[in-house]
């Protein structure tokens, strides 16, 4: 809780994925990802309950043994790979409320497929939303220069041209304005951002930005280098 906003942290874990088959209990350093996520806020007082919304019975005793709840199962039309965040946010937002029968006036979602996200990001990303007034705040990472969108480039039947025009006109990567992405750390929104706006982007939504090597899993050398990266930094 932060003053009288009770938080609910979600850890969204599906059983389907395609990189990796049960990615979400695939163990990072000899820990479920998903574990990985109730180990981390048991270390952040300010989150009031915190839950998993999955449909797969393991990765919910998975859960619930490493601390996060798992009280309810995500129903199969949020189960598909095309579902966006917003919906199952919602769902176990309105299932919370129900169970626990009080308002949570912040959702924050925490992701399992990013497991070098520390307590302070989580905490600071609370907070700016809270004391800036913000409807949402995302964690974002500047884009490398050879990532940027206009250094990027499209085939067509073996020909190359330009993903955005403007491209032919950068010489030097000092001509590049920065872009950021999205590094899956956290996602916090009010209550009325997400039930209202039925979104995880507000009309104001501010970025935490995270001057660190981060890695979302999405295959087994993500998988690798994460541990490579969260053991160099633990040296």
């Amino acid at each position: 809780m932060i003053g009288t906003q009770r938080i609910l942290a979600v850890c969204p874990a599906r059983g389907g994925s395609k990189g990796i088959p049960l990615k979400n209990l695939t163990p990072f350093l000899g820990i479920p990802l998903v574990a990985r996520v109730g180990q981390l806020v048991k270390e952040i007082p300010i989150i009031d309950r915190a839950v998993v919304s999955t449909d797969h019975p393991e990765i919910a005793e998975c859960a619930k043994q490493s601390g996060l709840d798992a009280p309810f199962f995500r129903p199969p039309d949020l189960s598909g790979d095309r579902i966006s965040d917003a919906p199952v946010l919602i769902h176990a937002l309105e299932e919370m409320e129900r169970l626990d029968a009080v308002r949570y006036d912040i959702v924050i979602m925490l992701q399992p497929t990013s497991p070098l996200r520390r307590p302070e990001h989580v905490i600071h990303a609370l907070e700016m939303l809270v004391n800036e007034q913000w409807d949402a705040v995302w964690t974002l990472s500047e884009t490398d220069s050879k990532s940027h969108p206009l250094k990027q480039l499209t085939l067509d039947s073996g020909r190359i041209d330009y993903y955005d025009p403007d491209g032919s006109q950068i010489i030097a990567r000092q001509q590049l304005t920065p872009v950021y992405h999205r590094n899956g750390v956290a996602y916090v929104m009010t209550r009325n951002c997400l039930l209202e706006g039925r979104s995880i982007m507000g009309k104001r939504t501010g970025a935490l930005l995270i001057d660190e090597y981060l890695v979302s899993i999405d295959t087994m050398w993500d998988l690798e280098l994460a541990e490579y990266i969260f053991a160099k930094n633990q040296a």
